[in-house]
This record gives structure tokens, C-alpha cells and sequence, in this order.
């Protein structure tokens, strides 16, 4: 067998059906458009997502209210156990492992909120491993073959207490009338 010998299997290949070829072809006049509409017409890509003729959708025309938690998480880098242990049976690390190491690596592209190990997998070596977070999984496996767990991630100050302090006089435009009527008396 050569390169230039080499083919498809029998049907591997279906050549796409040219449409709008005359009523005898099947898919004639209309090409299975249906007839009239936008839809019909070339150059419309219609896409999903409460699409209403050209009318401001309801998602667009409703405001946005309420809280969403969704811009207050926190987005990890993650990797498993296994994975470091893949990376120690290939000699690419010896004895610690943090993000650092990893992203060099590149077994990790991005940091965001830091590095998360998670326990999926089976690890053998007693190595150091840093990260911003582990499962409770993880840090057991780590722990049971040996090994030292660092957490890197920054603790959040405790948020301050309000003092409730003496309330100061209202000085309102109605109680300074109050007040000049009574000096008035």
C-alpha cells in the first residue's frame, strides 16, 4: 500500500446534494426552504435564543434585577491527584508542586483565583504540595502517603463590626421649624 493508493471505504463519503436544481431533482424551486418568509432567503442566520422577528426580545425589553451570586465566586485551576502522580512517574516533578510548577508545565494555563487539588486519582509519592485549596479527599491522601499539605490562599480579614453609635439630633428643615417656634413662645 501506498500513499497515493490509499482510498475511503465504499460510502465513508457522501457528496452533499446540490439543491435548487429544477423540479426533476427532488430538492427544486424552493430547496426545501418552504416557501416565502426570511428564512427562505439567503444570507439570515436566525439563531435561537428568543429570537422574535426583529422585535426586542422579552429578555432585553425585561430589566435586570436582584442579586446575583454569580459575580462573587471564586474560579480555581484545578487538578487531581492522579494528575500530579502521572507528572511524578514522568520525573517532571520531584518533591514540591505548586501552581507555578504546574503552569511552566503547562498542565495549567490559567490561575484565577488560584490552584484547587482535587482527590480524583490514586497518589503514591510523600511530595510538598502548595495550592489555594484542597478537598478534604485530597488532603487526606496527601496526608496519608506522607506528604505536606500548604495552603496558599489569602485569609479574608474578618469584616468589622458597626458600633452603634449615639444617634445625633435630626436636624431636619421640619424640626428646625419646630425648634424656632418653641424658641419663639
Amino acid at each position: 500500500m501506498e500513499l497515493n493508493t490509499i482510498k475511503d471505504n465504499k460510502g465513508a463519503r457522501k457528496s452533499l446534494l446540490r439543491v435548487g436544481r429544477g423540479i426533476g431533482s427532488g430538492k427544486g424551486k424552493t430547496a426545501g426552504r418552504g416557501n416565502k418568509g426570511q428564512k427562505s432567503r439567503s444570507g439570515v442566520a436566525i439563531k435561537g435564543k428568543g429570537f422574535e422577528g426583529g422585535q426586542t426580545p422579552i429578555y432585553r425589553r425585561l430589566p435586570k434585577r436582584g442579586f446575583n451570586n454569580s459575580n462573587f465566586t471564586k474560579e480555581f485551576a484545578v487538578i487531581n491527584l492522579g494528575d500530579i502522580q502521572s507528572l511524578i512517574d514522568e520525573k517532571l516533578i520531584t518533591d514540591t508542586v505548586n501552581a507555578e510548577i504546574l503552569k511552566s508545565l503547562h498542565v495549567v494555563n490559567h490561575l484565577k483565583a488560584g490552584l484547587k487539588v482535587l482527590g480524583t486519582g490514586e497518589l503514591k509519592s510523600a511530595i510538598t504540595v502548595e495550592a489555594a485549596a484542597f478537598s478534604e479527599t485530597a488532603k487526606s491522601a496527601i496526608e496519608k502517603v506522607g506528604g505536606k499539605v500548604v495552603c496558599t490562599a489569602k485569609e479574608e480579614a474578618p469584616k468589622a463590626k458597626k458600633v452603634k453609635s449615639e444617634k445625633a439630633e435630626k436636624t431636619t428643615r421640619i424640626a428646625k421649624k419646630l425648634a424656632s417656634k418653641k424658641a419663639g413662645k
